[in-house]
This record gives C-alpha cells, structure tokens and sequence, in this order.
C-alpha cells in the first residue's frame, strides 16, 4: 500500500510521494557541520529532529513512514532532485507533495514543520490531513 498513490480514485493529481530535504547537506563534512552546530545551538532543522535522533533515524519515525499511503523520500538539500531544489527555492526544510503529473506543492515548509516540534506523530498526521486536503 505504502508505494500507492492516494486521492479521489486514480487521475492526475494523486500524491504519488512526499519528499522531504533536510537543512543540511549530505557530504561527511556536512553531516558533521550540522551535527556540531545543532549540539551548539547555531544550526536547526525541524526536519531533521523530527526524523533523526542523536545518530541515526528514530525508530518511531520509521515506523510511521512505513504507515503513509504514499511513501516519504528525505534529501539532503545538496542531493535532492534537481525539480524540488529549484521548487523549493532554497527555503529549508522543507516537505513537499508530487502529484501523479508530476506538479510540486509544499506540504510544510520551515515555520510549519517547527510547530510540530520534533514529533514523528506529528508529520505524519500532517502528511496524512495533506492527503485529504483538496488541491
């Protein structure tokens, strides 16, 4: 279930998946600059407290993905589709929906995903009430 898409039956503007970038790039020295800065209070992805603990990604969170109608993909923004970092015009982080034709609309940006402070239960009801929310 998890890989299909959910809306009024079939069509175009079925959410196909959610795509979450984090604040924070992918390489070794990225991971390490975000870890170190979020320890010292200079750096803050809601996204990534929401998905991630200390080390690694929270069990909790990856049982609740694994739930979603639609599957959830998470980049890093230096290794996020090439569509979605031109969408999402550098406001990080950021998730967004991709509709069967292929359209993006934002799901939760940075101010939304910080009201839902750090709870996986949280994103996911969100992403489930966006499922059900009309175009």
């Amino acid at each position: 279930m998890a890989a299909e898409a959910y809306a009024i039956p079939g069509g175009p503007d079925a959410i196909v998946e959610f795509i979450g970038v984090y604040d924070a790039d992918a390489s070794l020295r990225g991971e390490l600059a975000y870890w170190v800065g979020a320890r010292l209070g200079r750096r803050h992805c809601s996204l990534c407290e929401i998905t991630h603990g200390l080390f690694t990604r929270r069990a909790e969170w990856t049982r609740s993905a694994s739930e979603l109608p639609a599957p959830f993909v998470a980049h890093h923004r230096d290794d996020a589709p090439d569509d979605v970092v031109a969408f999402a015009a550098g406001h990080w982080p950021i998730v967004v929906a991709r509709r069967g034709h292929g359209d993006l609309e934002v799901v939760l940006d940075a101010e939304r995903l910080d009201t839902l402070a750090g709870s996986p239960e949280a994103l996911y009801d969100a992403l489930v009430a966006a499922l059900d929310a009309p175009m």
